[in-house]
């Protein structure tokens, strides 16, 4: 839930003077300390900007690499767990998500390091589970973040549900999950910019269920 309204008539702007300071050079974390100081824009606004915009030239990059949900079929999947999770069960919970720049649905909640498997953790693999159902990989990976509370009980637990479902593939936990995920062949199923940049070829999994399946419409930057 949030704590303050984001205020459209200062993001828009903001998003403005970001996208511009970005585009010079400016590193990322100073362009927005400078933004925010200057619009007093609070800590939501900020991780909305600092989540939510990019370059052009960064943005139609990353949106060459999305590919339709049909391409995985038949394909090797690799699935960021705990981004793809958290991300769905925000959509569950109404909390606000943002399309960003690039075209990735992200979540700006701020829960990651707080994150704990619930009740919602299993819809939001339900989710999942139907769409790998309806255009099913020839291999699915899914990998976990393995300093998060309870990840090894979650692998587990999507581990006995894949096998339930009868889908092929394994379920892993790793200290850096982002260098495991990249050393894999196959499609990378994440909205992270640094696996984004890595990949050749990357499906928004939360994004497409959200907008596809549960027909939210996350809010963005003009």
């Amino acid at each position: 839930m949030r704590v303050h309204a984001l205020r459209k008539d200062l993001l828009r702007p903001a998003a403005r003077d970001f996208r511009f300071l970005l585009s010079r050079g400016y590193p990322r974390k100073s362009a927005l300390l400078f933004v925010g100081n200057h619009f007093q824009l609070h800590q939501e606004e900020r991780d909305l900007l600092y989540r939510g915009v990019f370059t052009r030239e960064q943005s139609m990059a990353r949106c060459a690499k999305i590919v339709r949900v049909g391409a995985i079929k038949g394909e090797k999947l690799i699935i960021d767990g705990h981004n793809v999770l958290i991300t769905l069960e925000s959509a569950i919970k109404r909390r606000p998500l943002l399309l960003a720049d690039d075209n990735f649905v992200r979540d700006i909640s701020r829960i990651f390091r707080r994150f704990r498997p619930t009740d919602r953790t299993k819809a939001a693999w339900a989710l999942v589970e139907g769409l790998l159902l309806d255009y099913p990989p020839c291999h699915v990976t899914v990998l976990l973040d393995a300093p998060l509370p309870k990840s090894g009980e979650l692998a587990a637990r999507i581990r006995q549900w894949m096998k339930y479902a009868e889908i092929k593939g394994d379920v892993t936990t790793a200290a850096r999950p982002e260098s495991s995920l990249l050393a894999l062949e196959g499609i990378k199923a994440s909205a992270d910019s640094v696996i984004i940049d890595r990949s050749t070829r990357v499906f928004d999994l939360a994004g497409h269920i959200i907008r596809r399946r549960l027909h939210i419409k996350p809010m963005s930057i003009p």
